[in-house]
């Protein structure tokens, strides 16, 4: 196992630098002059070619990434272009609070979607089973932002029960993990129910029963963890949505995250930050995506044997 952890860890070292050299090349496709931006439109050509030179932008692109990834691997992010501080610690103010709007979010989503998913298992075609496959599709389809608005139309301007943005306690949090957790949930829902049809109808569930032992601990500790694989993949996947979906939330929501932080960033044209957040984005997704593959080892034996 610890073979498999370390050859794992060294693969993500390519994704990583794969991620930098597309993101580097996309944002500097990007038209506008962060120089002629951070100038100012009177500003005169001496000017903007003395700013240019100081933030190492009169380079050619390769040197330019060369630099960023020689400084990357150092710890250090560079110097954002509109606030002057080292994107270290832009990253370190603001990813905290994407983390929990993240983690919140997937709580909420894995509570919701695995007690749909199992019980629709149990209950196939009910009532129940057909209305939460509704509402998992309603949840799919819907877009984060629209259903942030309306969250915040109803239990923000209308109920007064959460706050509409800002960050200060676990109430501005609330309304923006929903949000954020909503399509998850539906995702989670449906995997559930899909893994749990295909163990119930297996041979050891049947003689569980008929061993006299109660429904509840043969489904939730018998055939809920034999169906934990597939479900543990959608878990990494959708951890790494919610921190892409992080940048509309936290946008709607006005919330001081690392996804606000790359949308001004992008408008900004301020290459360090933009370039540092896509990066630590990546980052802690692939890391999510290794912490997954090595569960898998917790739910089946085999894995871990292998």
């Amino acid at each position: 196992m610890g073979r498999y952890i370390l050859k794992r860890s060294l693969m993500l070292l390519p994704v990583l630098l794969g991620v930098s050299l597309v993101s580097f090349s996309l944002l500097h496709m990007v038209p506008g002059d962060p120089a002629e931006l951070l100038a100012g439109e009177e500003a005169n050509p001496e000017f903007i070619q003395a700013l240019r030179k100081e933030y190492g932008l009169d380079q050619p692109l390769y040197i330019q990434y060369f630099h960023f990834i020689s400084h990357v691997v150092r710890g250090d992010f560079g110097i954002s272009i509109r606030n002057r501080e080292p994107v270290i610690k832009l990253l370190k103010e603001r990813f905290l609070f994407t983390l929990q709007l993240s983690f919140l979010s997937i709580l909420i989503a894995c509570f919701i979607g695995l007690i749909a998913g199992v019980i629709s298992s149990t209950k196939q075609y009910s009532l129940f089973d057909n209305m939460s496959m509704v509402g998992a599709l309603f949840g799919i389809s819907m877009p984060i932002f629209w259903f942030g608005l309306l969250l915040m139309l109803v239990f923000s301007v209308h109920l007064r029960w959460f706050p509409a943005g800002g960050k200060g306690t676990i109430l501005h949090l609330i309304l923006p993990a929903i949000a954020l957790g909503a399509a998850s949930s539906a995702v989670i829902a449906r995997m559930t129910r899909a893994s749990m049809l295909e163990v119930v109808r297996q041979d050891y569930i049947r003689t569980a029963r008929a061993n006299g032992l109660r429904e509840f601990i043969v489904i939730y500790k018998h055939a809920l963890k034999n169906a934990m694989i597939p479900i543990i993949t959608v878990f990494g996947l959708e951890f790494g949505y919610m921190l892409g979906g992080a940048v509309l939330t936290e946008t709607v929501f006005s919330l001081p995250g690392v996804g606000r932080l790359m949308v001004e960033g992008i408008f900004q044209r301020d290459y360090p930050v933009v370039q540092g957040s896509m990066l630590l984005v990546a980052t802690t997704f692939v890391v999510v995506n290794l912490l997954t593959d090595i569960a898998y080892a917790f739910f089946d034996p085999k894995i871990r044997y292998e």
